[in-house]
């Protein structure tokens, strides 16, 4: 009888040591980060600490995965921020193609841009995008993320080239581009009172257009490379110091990474010695490349591809990855300055080069309704919808971390 009891209490803590093993596996089966996929969540994620993803991780290094479906998180039909001239669907674009890829950091999974999130980061903030008319190209890309969920009203618009501010009366948040194209002063040289195309640049003196703008602003991304391409003279302390795409007899060509750098430094500078901006998160947003083959501008150049490239095809030695160089040598050094607390919150870089270069499908090519290029090839601008959306899922991912909110907001 008792040997009996003995195996029958021996067969009962076998099956319940069988049900806690079950038990073990499932839940190892459900919650390994490897069953973690983009659509699902994050890989290699420590489920009590989900932003450990993106502070371990470089989600600036990664690749182009096609997913075979539309990765657009609106449509151009339905935004109304959207210049013509990179509606590329409305322009005629055939091939749809282009948006059905997603980029995967090589060592996690990015999360995909969550509006209600974005909104719960920004209640009662200002955001401000200050550059050239790429810095409005991401502005416009999350106006239309945005207005999924809703409409803003315009409250300032210049043109089509110039300042704009919009305001999201339900979330109290204010989003405004200035146009400021070197982000220090500037003078375009007129000949006979017609435009040149040709500036004066004061490297040391940081444009007014938005320095004054700056205290009453949470989050700043700013930008510029673009404009340095062409014959510009620059100066410090008043004085020529040197030209950029220049052969002139008494004028030094400096190069387009010294002035570029210049005028990161000068902004990036000011940013740091700002008296009342103790809210803001500054982020830098690298070089944007371009992809003109057998021309520019100008010259008949184009951008016809339909699809990414590899990394292993990019040019590595090519000015695109010189110039963010330069960029992210700028920012490390404005870090140096402060403590390693204060650069946490307050400076950040947007590393988009490496990721773009790669995109050579994502421009609007042929399918430009820009009144400015009118039959020219726009290998500059990105389409929308297009690549260029990631931009902003980069850009939510660094707001987490500087707030070090949850991913799960």
């Amino acid at each position: 009888m008792e040997a009996a009891v003995k195996r029958g209490n021996n067969v009962a803590m076998q099956f319940m040591g069988l049900l806690i093993s079950l038990g073990i596996i499932s839940f190892l089966v459900v919650y390994s980060p490897n069953n973690f996929t983009s659509d699902q969540g994050y890989g290699n994620v420590d489920i009590q600490n989900p932003l450990q993803v993106e502070e371990k991780c470089d989600i600036f290094e990664g690749k182009w995965i096609q997913t075979g479906k539309n990765e657009s998180l609106y449509k151009s039909t339905n935004c109304a921020w959207i210049s013509d001239w990179k509606n590329c669907f409305k322009q005629g674009r055939k091939d749809v193609e282009f948006v059905n890829w997603r980029w995967k950091p090589h060592a996690c999974q990015l999360p995909r841009f969550a509006v209600n999130n974005f909104f719960k980061i920004v209640r009662n903030r200002r955001m401000m995008f200050i550059g050239d008319s790429v810095a409005r190209n991401q502005m416009e890309s999350l106006l239309c993320i945005l207005s999924e969920e809703e409409s803003p009203t315009e409250v300032e618009k210049e043109d089509e080239a110039g300042n704009w501010t919009l305001y999201f009366s339900s979330y109290n948040f204010t989003i405004t581009f200035i146009r400021s194209v070197f982000l220090v002063k500037s003078e375009e040289i007129m000949i006979n009172g017609s435009s040149s195309g040709t500036f004066n640049i004061d490297l040391d003196k940081v444009d007014d257009k938005w320095t004054e703008k700056l205290p009453s602003t949470d989050y700043a991304i700013i930008s510029a490379a673009h404009w340095f391409f062409r014959k510009n003279y620059l100066y410090e302390e008043g004085n020529l110091i040197g030209c950029v795409h220049c052969s002139e007899p008494n004028v030094t060509n400096l190069g387009l990474g010294f002035a570029v750098g210049k005028a990161i430094r000068s902004a990036l500078e000011f940013i740091h010695g700002c008296k009342n901006c103790n809210s803001l998160m500054t982020i830098l947003r690298t070089f944007s490349p371009t992809h003109f083959e057998k021309g520019n501008w100008n010259s008949g150049g184009y951008c016809n591809k339909t699809r990414p490239v590899s990394d292993t095809e990019v040019d590595l030695g090519g000015f695109e990855l010189e110039l963010r160089n330069v960029q992210k040598t700028e920012v490390e050094r404005a870090q140096k300055k402060v403590s390693k607390s204060e650069t946490d919150q307050k400076l950040w870089i947007l590393d988009v080069t490496m990721a773009m270069l790669m995109r050579p499908d994502g421009h609007p090519g042929i399918y430009c309704g820009n009144p400015w290029t009118k039959g020219i090839n726009d290998c500059l601008h990105w389409c929308l919808p297009g690549p260029i959306d990631i931009w902003n899922d980069w850009l939510i991912a660094l707001m987490k971390m500087q707030t070090r909110s949850s991913l799960e907001l």
